[in-house]
């Protein structure tokens, strides 16, 4: 598969990889995201990815995306990032969790925390710390990134927000109380444009990119 994606280049020595949530296109971040960074001053690169479905349901999106996005990128930035809303959250979790080394920080805005099926078998088992996967759960992408889960390195930079009101909040502060509380946002709003832009502010807001 060939991806497509749209950029905003300023010639910062640092990318952020956006992916997709379900439904999602690039020129919704290009809409909703890349103005702010101007607004911002940030000295930050954006590429937002387009994904179907299909290749995500596949296993077709994230080889596409080490290969197609990540790689090349590594020949031109000092560094990388990934990030998503929703769906684009979750897959850049399930990246990261098989494929370490591949990024340097994580931008996660109400990211999916997957399928009940996933989450169900972990509280069954007594909840994250509790859980350990069996063979045919280490098969399955979801499982290895709640495994992952379990002990994130402490020098990955990571951001991590929801809305209060989003209807997978539950799941969401479960991700987030997995990372340090200086890397956790929760803000007022639901699963929708008006609480992932006010989470997208406080992210730049963070400093982890040079003005």
């Amino acid at each position: 598969m060939s991806l497509r994606s749209v950029t905003r280049q300023s010639g910062a020595d640092t990318l952020l990889v956006l992916l997709p949530g379900a439904y999602m296109t690039p020129e919704h971040y290009a809409e909703h995201f890349f103005p702010v960074i101007e607004q911002r001053g940030v000295r930050l690169d954006l590429l937002a990815v387009d994904l179907g479905l299909d290749a995500v349901s596949a296993g077709e999106a994230i080889p596409a995306i080490i290969e197609q996005i990540l790689r090349p990128a590594r020949q031109t930035y000092r560094r990388v990032w990934l990030g998503g809303i929703s769906l684009g959250g979750l897959l850049a979790l399930s990246l990261n969790a098989d494929h370490p080394g591949e990024i340097d920080g994580l931008c996660l805005i109400a990211p999916y925390p997957g399928s009940r099926l996933t989450t169900n078998a972990i509280a069954r088992a007594g909840g994250l710390d509790a859980w350990q996967p069996t063979p045919a759960e280490q098969g399955d992408p979801e499982f290895r990134l709640y495994h992952w889960l379990k002990a994130p390195p402490a020098d990955l930079p990571v951001f991590v927000g929801h809305g209060s009101e989003d209807r997978f909040a539950a799941g969401m502060q479960a991700i987030a109380e997995r990372f340090p509380v200086a890397a956790r946002d929760l803000v007022a709003g639901e699963h929708d444009w008006p609480a992932w832009r006010r989470l997208w502010e406080h992210f730049l807001d963070r400093g982890h990119f040079t003005a």
